[in-house]
């Protein structure tokens, strides 16, 4: 069995001492035998958490990259900025950039291949809405938003966060991660082939350290996306050590 990935995703969070101090804590408390760790702090502390990394396991990922290399486009950061900034993993296509920023399906697999392009790897993420699950619409959804956000040939990370469990406390049943991850298997060995056997799956909506250990123990779940609790440095270590328990 590969090793479970656990990515922090910090949002709009962390002024300069806020980020030194839950930096320094991720460091200095990460088990020995801790699967992969990402953080993805906001573009404005990358250049200062990356050498605080320097001699540490955890890598440093990015909330979002734009699809160009560089050009007229005020307040984006292109793919290879980040690379020179020590960044290898970027968040793509998150709910909130969806919703907030109108990102298409089509937008996020451009942003996908220029991150790949940068030797990045690209985390993309996918979700349905309340509606959504409750009408029983979420498959095809789901099966829509990995058609048209991941490229040919995609060899990054796909995150499952249902949009309704993100930042509201609520987390999907194991049942229902079960039979969604199921599905999401499925259909990416349906898309990609063989290829699609490999690609690892992250489950992400109000992960914490509660649930996490029932969460990471799901079959086909290869980690967490985690939102909130990657804020705290003990919530967010002790998920990590749940992946290692997994």
């Amino acid at each position: 069995m590969s090793r479970q990935i656990i990515v922090g995703n910090w949002k709009m969070n962390g002024t300069r001492q806020d980020t030194q101090v839950l930096v320094e804590a991720l460091v200095n408390g990460l088990p020995a035998s801790a699967p992969d760790v990402v953080i993805c702090p906001p573009f404005t502390q990358l250049a200062l958490v990356q050498p605080a990394l320097a001699s540490s396991p955890i890598c440093l990922g990015a909330q979002d990259c734009h699809k160009d290399v560089s050009g007229a486009h005020t307040g984006d950061i292109s793919a290879p900025m980040l690379s020179e900034l020590g960044v290898s993993y970027v968040i793509l296509g998150h709910s909130e950039r969806r919703q907030e920023h109108g990102e298409l399906d089509e937008t996020v697999r451009e942003k996908a291949v220029a991150a790949t392009k940068a030797g990045l790897t690209p985390i993309i993420c996918i979700g349905e809405t309340e509606d959504q699950r409750e009408s029983g619409e979420h498959e095809d959804v789901l099966g829509w938003q990995i058609k048209g956000s991941l490229p040919d040939g995609f060899a990054g990370i796909v995150a499952y966060e249902p949009i309704w469990a993100i930042g509201t406390g609520l987390a999907a049943t194991t049942d229902q991660i079960a039979q969604t991850m199921a599905f999401l298997r499925a259909e990416l060995v349906r898309q990609f082939g063989e290829a699609g056997k490999a690609i690892k799956i992250l489950y992400g909506g109000s992960v914490n350290a509660g649930n996490a250990v029932s969460v990471l123990s799901i079959p086909e779940v290869a980690g967490a996306l985690v939102g909130g609790a990657s804020l705290k440095a003990d919530a967010f270590l002790s998920i990590v050590s749940a992946a290692s328990a997994a």
